[in-house]
């Protein structure tokens, strides 16, 4: 298995859906508009690729400077415990820079994934729930 990586290539929203769907994540998946903008308007997006499947992808939006937030972090079930997420994170990392905050919201399932992958767990975040 040779995977490529790829920052901010195209994407189709139908495939983004599927690596969703598949790696458990819980997304609208149901609502390809609303997918469809949530990539349009991150800006940064690692894509993990085997041939010419979409099998991963860490999407985030980051000042390069300051901060990045990884709001989407997923990899198709078959593809799991392989080091692609962690790859991701790791590609994502590279990109913004050491002097860039790398910070995320994990779900109730995946936190003792985040540690294991080099997160530290903070006490003093704060969030406005979305309404839908």
């Amino acid at each position: 298995m040779k995977i490529q990586f790829r920052i901010n290539a195209p994407l189709r929203t139908g495939d983004v859906i599927e690596v969703f769907k598949s790696s458990g994540i819980n997304r609208p998946v149901e609502d390809h508009d609303r997918i469809e903008l949530m990539l349009k308007n991150s800006n940064l997006i690692i894509s993990a690729w085997d041939g010419i499947e979409l099998i991963g992808i860490a999407r985030s939006l980051t000042d390069y400077n300051y901060c990045c937030y990884l709001s989407d972090l997923a990899v198709k079930k078959e593809y799991q415990k392989t080091g692609i997420g962690k790859a991701l994170i790791d590609h994502t990392q590279q990109t913004i820079g050491e002097q860039t905050m790398l910070l995320l919201l994990s779900a109730a399932n995946a936190m003792e994934y985040y540690p294991k992958v080099g997160f530290e767990t903070v006490d003093n975040a704060f969030t406005i729930k979305r309404k839908n």
